[in-house]
């Protein structure tokens, strides 16, 4: 994964979970770019390349992807390597791989920011349409991922296979205890995310604006800095935890009593949702494709693009009797379809088909 090590986001955190540690649900050879943070700390398995030049398009994209495949063809032995998990349909390691392991079986892992990503750059849709016709198994966490994806790329849908990203089964067994809530005068509200057009950021600032809620916010600095100007032409305030790493988010979760989820695009599965329902937080969210399908009803919908409903939605959660102990029940039955040593095994099993 051509990504600094401490990168934020879920879908770092599910590959370290899947690749790295003592005892990895996959034993592999996993990469990442040396991190910027020299205060990282290094999960065991996880192998540094001393890469510079990460960029997404031009003359330049060809001179990083010919830097890569040059490191990892020093650093991997094809005899020792069975089946190719390519992280993503774009970006560098994936071309990079395929011409260092060109007679590997290809199991390519797809994620919105890679549809996302082809979209905006045509050096990017190049990729992600090579990387479908070479890989062998396509790998898509929800159906709207392999509906968005047909769209753009012309493939056999028959090479496409549905496996969810999971979360860390040990959240399921063992979930961060909910401290009693001392009252109930208001809503305690959490965001959890980056703050982009397609995340729905612009609307937590009407959202922090309705009577009886407080709203509280983990996202990256630079982006919640971003949205202070129209914090403070709207005179409402937030409540700023900074970018938490994963522990600290559970902790987060618990002591809050509804995660709100704008989206206002796909979502490719929605993994915080997840996290939070298995942390007992009920989940408040746009009704968006994937995220629809992974909350499978677990969740409350809501339309965070119209105040007055969504003022009404928020009482209701604030005040109706049994509603909020009801959604973190039937949180937890969902999140509990999702443990990520399943994705390990599902995945595991479709390499062995391969090979």
């Amino acid at each position: 994964m051509d990504l600094p090590a401490g990168s934020p986001g879920g879908s770092v955190e599910r590959y370290l979970g899947l690749y790295t540690g003592e005892s990895p649900l996959i034993p592999a050879r996993a990469f990442m770019l040396a991190p910027t943070n020299p205060r990282f700390r290094l999960p065991g398995g996880l192998e540094l390349l001393s890469v510079a030049g990460k960029c997404l398009h031009g003359p330049a994209f060809g001179r990083y992807v010919l830097a890569l495949r040059r490191v990892l063809t020093a650093a991997l032995d094809p005899a020792r390597i069975g089946v190719l998990h390519l992280q993503h349909l774009t970006f560098g390691a994936t071309p990079a791989l395929i011409r260092v392991l060109p007679a590997h079986p290809r199991i390519a892992l797809v994620h919105g920011a890679d549809l996302i990503c082809a979209r905006a750059h045509r050096d990017q849709m190049q990729i992600l349409r090579e990387t479908a016709r070479a890989a062998d198994s396509i790998v898509v966490p929800t159906a709207a991922m392999a509906d968005l994806l047909l769209k753009i790329a012309p493939i056999d849908r028959r090479k496409i296979t549905h496996i969810p990203w999971g979360i860390p089964d040990h959240l399921l067994t063992a979930p961060p205890a909910r401290p009693p809530r001392s009252s109930t005068s208001h809503l305690r509200l959490l965001y959890a995310g980056r703050l982009t057009a397609e995340t729905g950021a612009a609307h937590l600032v009407s959202l922090a604006a309705i009577p009886g809620v407080e709203l509280s916010v983990a996202a990256p600095q630079a982006q919640f800095q971003a949205l202070a100007p129209l914090l403070r032409r709207a005179g409402v305030r937030i409540r700023y935890l900074g970018w938490l790493r994963r522990p600290q988010l559970w902790r987060a979760f618990t002591e809050h009593d509804v995660l709100v989820k704008p989206a206002l695009a796909l979502e490719a599965m929605g993994l915080v949702t997840l996290e939070a329902q298995a942390c007992g937080l009920p989940v408040l969210y746009q009704p968006v494709p994937g995220l629809t399908e992974t909350l499978a009803g677990s969740g409350m919908a809501t339309d965070f693009t119209r105040t007055a409903p969504l003022a009404r939605d928020l009482e209701r959660l604030r005040t109706a009797p049994g509603l909020l102990p009801a959604l973190r029940q039937a949180g937890y039955a969902n999140a509990a379809r999702y443990p990520l040593s399943t994705t390990a095994r599902t995945l595991d099993e479709l390499g062995c088909q391969l090979t």
